[in-house]
């Protein structure tokens, strides 16, 4: 069992979880994740390890409550035990050597993006955050990724906070001003990388994905988080989670991202309908 330790709401949607897990966070490494289960009957959730603290044995995770499984996660309190967690799994993020990297979130996919832009400070590189949001209720870890680059974009769908428009808008501006940018690291929404990575495709800057496809085993054995790389099946677990941008066939992704979602939406309801019959028997 792993105690939960510090929660806090990022906006009406979006939870962060700081939890006790001494030996992960002993390994853990941006860009890495754990695979955790709320209680003993539970489904298993991979979750980027969105920070860590190797003298507290702490690790932070960062999720969205959008089905079953993430709804009985957030109904977990202080002091509560998750059931599960095991990781550090997945290949670290590869920072050696980078000097001017842009890092380009979008939604909870900042809770990836800002271990791996941490990183990239430490090492001394020049880091340039791009940070995407639907509207202004739902940007998180603002300040966070602002200390975590020399210079910091924030912008909004509807233009509410920040810049109006998508993450896209101010990266074509700097490769257009020359920004002489090593890579690009981008995470979020499956339409958002693949529009970066068309973005930076004619200029030729190598441009990273971390993908976040169903998963249940974390292990390579289970192929849901399977891939089509440069023409090659990969497996995000194992081989990822990130991979060059130019290569990943998005669109094949986005079609395999929504073969549960009539699944999703059931297990929503029914959780729905079992937190309003518990508030009624405690009236």
């Amino acid at each position: 069992m792993y105690k939960i330790l510090k929660k806090r709401m990022l906006n009406r949607t979006t939870v962060l979880l700081t939890v006790e897990a001494p030996l992960a966070a002993r390994k853990a490494r941006a860009g890495q994740f754990v695979i955790l289960r709320a209680d003993g009957r539970g489904e298993r959730i991979p979750l980027t390890i969105a920070d860590f603290d190797r003298e507290a044995g702490t690790v932070g995770v960062i999720f969205q409550v959008v089905g079953g499984a993430t709804m009985t996660l957030a109904s977990k309190q202080e002091g509560e035990e998750i059931a599960d967690l095991v990781g550090p799994l997945g290949i670290p993020t590869q920072t050696a050597g980078l000097r001017n990297v842009a890092v380009v979130g979008g939604g909870v996919g900042c809770a990836i993006a800002l271990p791996v832009a941490r990183r990239l400070m430490e090492e001394g590189a020049k880091v340039t955050a791009i940070a995407g949001f639907r509207t202004a209720e739902m940007v998180i870890l603002e300040e966070e990724l602002r200390a975590a680059s020399h210079l910091f974009v924030l912008t909004t769908d509807d233009g509410s906070y920040g810049q109006r428009g998508n993450v896209c808008a101010p990266l074509s501006r700097m490769l257009g001003e020359g920004e002489p940018f090593d890579e690009v690291f981008t995470v979020g929404p499956l339409p958002m990388m693949k529009a970066v990575a068309e973005t930076t495709r004619p200029r030729g800057i190598r441009t990273v994905a971390s993908m976040n496809p169903i998963m249940i085993d974390g292990t390579g054995m289970c192929g849901c988080c399977r891939v089509t790389v440069g023409g090659e099946r990969k497996f995000a677990c194992v081989d990822g989670p990130e991979f060059d941008a130019h290569l990943i066939d998005f669109d094949e992704a986005m079609v395999r991202l929504r073969t549960y979602s009539a699944f999703e939406a059931k297990s929503r309801e029914k959780h729905c309908n079992l937190f309003r019959m518990g508030s009624r028997e405690g009236e």
